[in-house]
C-alpha cells in the first residue's frame, strides 16, 4: 500500500519478520534465475467478481500476535497483526486501488472534495446515510469530529500514534445535515484522503469512544465494543488465541461472501506447517525461504506475490546511554553490510537482493534517489575512525570509554529465526570493529509493548508497513515527537522538511521536499533501511479477491472461495 508521488507511511510490525537467514546467506533455490521486482503498482489477489463466488464459507486467517489494544489509533495498536483484524470490522472512508489512487468507500463515503474557499483549503464529505455502528446510531459528523480533536494532539492525555493531517484542522462543522462535514485546514494538507483511512492505518472509530483519553486510551482493550463494517465481532477468545469475526446481517453494502474469518495468533516459524495441515488457510510468508519453499509445496495452496511497499529496517535507540552520540550511531550504519544482509535474507525467494537507500520511498517509487552519501556503504574502516573520534577506544577486541565497554543489546521476537540470524551476522560484522553485540530474545506478544515501545532495547530489527500517503502519515516515525519515533531522534531541520512536504501540493515539488527531508534523516542515523521487502502471501488456491496487495488494500466483504 503506497503511493507513487509521495513516501511511505509506516508502522512497526514484527509481522513480516520471519528471514530464515543463515550467517552466509544459504538457500534452497540457488540456482532459480531472480526476477524482477514487480512494479509497485502489482497486484496478485485472484481478483474475481464477488457474484461469480460461493456463499459461505470460513477463512482461517494467521497473524502473528494476539493483540491486546484494538484502537489502532492508538500508540499501542499500531502492529499489523491488529490492523488485519480491525480492518475487517471498523470503518475506512476509502480504498487504495492497484495504483495507489484513493477511491471512497462507497458504504461510508459517496464522495468528498476539496476546494480553496476564503484562502483555506476546505474539504466536504457526503457520508451514506444508511452507515451505523453496531449499537445502532448513525455515523455522522460528530464521528469525524471527534476523530479529528482525539488525533489532533492538542491534548497530550490522548496516546496517538501520529497527529498527522489532524493537526492541521481548524474545524469540522455540520453542512446541509448531520451526513454533511465540512472541514478547515488552517494550511494547505495534500494528503487529507489520509483522514479516516484504513490504508492509511487510520480507521475511524465512533465519537462515543474517542470523545475523551481515557475511553480513547481503554476502550478497546481487550475488546471492541462497536464496530462499523462488512463484518463484526463473534469472539475474542485469549486461551486459544484467535478472533473471529462473523458476518453483520445488518450490513448495509455488498454481502460478505464469508461466513466468518478466525485469525489464529501464532508464531511465525508455526505457520508454514499450520498451512500445510489444513489448519489455516492464510499467512505472511514475510522473506521467510523454508517457508516459502513449504507453502509452494502445498497442493491446495499457492504463492502470491507483488512489489511491497514495506522495507527491513534496524532501529538504533537514540536514548540508549551508548547509542546518544550520533557518531557511534553513524559508524554502526557504515559497519553494516547491508548488502550481505540482503542477500543472505532474500536468498531462496526467487527475489532480487537491492539495497534500499532511502527512508520514505522504495527503489521503484516515483521519485526515489540514494541519498545515504557514506553512511549507507559499508567501510568498516571508516566506521572505526567514527568510533574513534567519539571516545571509544580499542582495548583488546572491545572498545571502551570512560571505563565501559561498547557492549549492546540486539533485542529480537521469539519464533523469528531470521532475526536470530540477523543478529549472529551483525555480531560479526560490529565484532570487527570493536563493538560487542549480545542478541537477546524475547516473547513476540511483548516485542512491541514491553521493549520497543518503552525504549528497551539498544538496536533491534523489524520491518515497515507502507500507506499510500507520504511524508504526512511517516511522521510519527521520523519528527521528533512522533509517535512511533522507536530511534527516539531527531532534528528541527527533519521535522520541518517532513512538515513542508505534508504542505506542498505540487506533486514534483512535494518529492524534492521528501528527498531533503530522506537526506537529513541518513545523517540523524536512527533507522537503517536494509532493503525493499517483498509482499509474499501464501494461502489457498480457491480464495479469491485477496493476497499480495501491493498498494491497494483489502475489502473484507468480496473475500470468498471460488465454486
Amino acid at each position: 500500500m503506497k503511493h507513487t508521488r509521495v513516501p511511505l507511511a509506516l508502522i512497526a510490525t514484527v509481522a513480516a519478520s520471519s528471514l530464515a537467514l543463515t550467517a552466509c546467506g544459504g538457500g534452497d533455490d540457488a540456482d532459480s534465475k531472480p526476477k524482477s521486482a514487480p512494479k509497485a503498482t502489482a497486484l496478485d489477489i485472484n481478483q474475481q467478481d464477488p457474484a461469480k463466488l460461493k456463499q459461505g464459507g470460513t477463512l482461517n486467517w494467521a497473524v502473528d500476535q494476539f493483540s491486546t489494544q484494538w484502537n489502532s489509533l492508538e500508540i499501542d495498536g499500531q502492529q499489523a497483526s491488529t490492523g488485519d483484524v480491525v480492518e475487517s470490522v471498523m470503518p475506512s472512508l476509502w480504498h487504495s486501488s492497484a495504483s495507489g489512487k484513493q477511491v471512497p468507500n462507497k458504504a461510508f463515503l459517496l464522495d468528498a472534495k476539496s476546494e480553496t474557499k476564503g484562502g483555506k483549503q476546505v474539504v466536504t464529505f457526503h457520508l451514506n446515510p444508511k452507515a451505523k455502528w453496531s449499537d445502532g446510531t448513525p455515523i455522522t459528523y460528530k464521528d469525524l469530529k471527534a476523530n479529528v480533536e482525539a488525533m489532533s494532539g492538542k491534548d497530550k492525555a490522548y496516546k496517538i500514534a501520529s497527529s498527522a493531517g489532524y493537526e492541521e484542522v481548524s474545524s469540522v462543522e455540520k453542512g446541509k445535515d448531520d451526513y454533511e462535514a465540512i472541514l478547515t485546514f488552517d494550511t494547505p494538507f495534500a494528503d487529507w484522503q489520509s483522514l479516516f483511512s484504513a490504508p492509511n492505518n487510520t480507521p475511524l472509530y465512533p465519537a462515543k469512544y474517542v470523545s475523551d483519553p481515557e475511553k480513547f486510551n481503554t476502550a478497546y482493550i481487550n475488546k471492541m465494543p462497536v464496530t462499523a463494517n462488512a463484518f463484526k465481532v463473534g469472539s475474542i477468545d485469549k486461551t486459544a488465541q484467535t478472533i473471529t469475526v462473523v458476518a453483520d446481517l445488518k450490513w448495509w453494502g455488498d454481502k460478505p461472501k464469508l461466513d466468518k474469518i478466525v485469525f489464529h495468533a501464532m508464531e511465525n516459524g508455526s505457520m508454514p506447517a499450520a498451512f500445510a495441515n489444513g489448519e489455516i488457510d492464510y499467512f505472511n510468508v514475510g522473506g521467510d525461504p523454508s517457508a516459502y519453499k513449504q507453502a509452494a509445496a502445498v497442493k491446495s495452496g499457492e504463492i502470491r506475490e507483488a512489489g511491497g511497499p514495506n522495507y527491513r529496517v534496524f532501529a538504533f535507540n537514540g536514548k540508549s546511554e551508548k547509542l546518544k552520540d550520533p557518531r557511534v550511531r553513524q559508524a554502526l550504519f557504515m559497519a553494516t553490510d547491508r548488502k550481505t544482509l540482503a542477500e543472505s535474507n532474500l536468498k531462496g525467494l526467487n527475489w532480487p537482493a537491492k539495497t534500499m537507500d532511502n527512508h520514505l520511498l522504495v527503489p521503484n517509487q516515483k521519485g526515489y534517489q540514494d541519498n545515504s552519501a557514506d553512511l549507507g556503504k559499508y567501510d568498516p574502516k571508516g566506521a572505526a575512525k567514527l568510533l574513534d573520534e567519539a571516545g571509544w577506544k580499542l582495548h583488546g577486541k572491545v572498545r571502551e570509554k570512560d571505563g565501559k565497554k561498547l557492549s549492546l543489546r540486539f533485542v529480537i521476537p521469539s519464533g523469528v529465526p531470521g532475526a536470530k540470524n540477523e543478529g549472529t551476522i551483525l555480531t560479526q560484522l560490529y565484532g570487527q570493529i570493536g563493538v560487542k553485540l549480545d542478541v537477546q530474545t524475547v516473547a513476540t506478544n511483548e516485542f512491541f509493548d514491553k521493549y520497543i515501545t518503552p525504549g528497551d532495547f539498544d538496536v533491534s530489527p523489524y520491518s515497515m508497513m507502507g500507506t499510500p500517503f507520504a511524508a504526512t502519515g511517516a511522521s510519527n516515525i521520523y519528527l521528533s515527537n512522533g509517535g512511533n519515533n522507536d530511534a527516539r531522534v531527531g532534528s528541527k531541520k527533519l521535522d520541518d522538511l517532513m512538515k513542508k512536504a505534508g504542505h506542498t501540493i505540487d506533486p514534483t515539488e512535494s518529492l524534492k521536499v521528501v528527498n531533503q527531508a530522506d537526506a537529513e534523516a541518513w545523517k540523524i542515523a536512527g533507522m537503517l533501511p536494509i532493503y525493499q521487502r517483498p509482499d509474499i502471501i501464501a494461502l489457498k488456491k480457491s480464495l479469491a479477491n485477496l493476497g499480495a496487495q501491493g498498494m491497494s488494500d483489502i475489502t473484507y466483504e468480496h473475500i470468498g472461495y471460488m465454486k
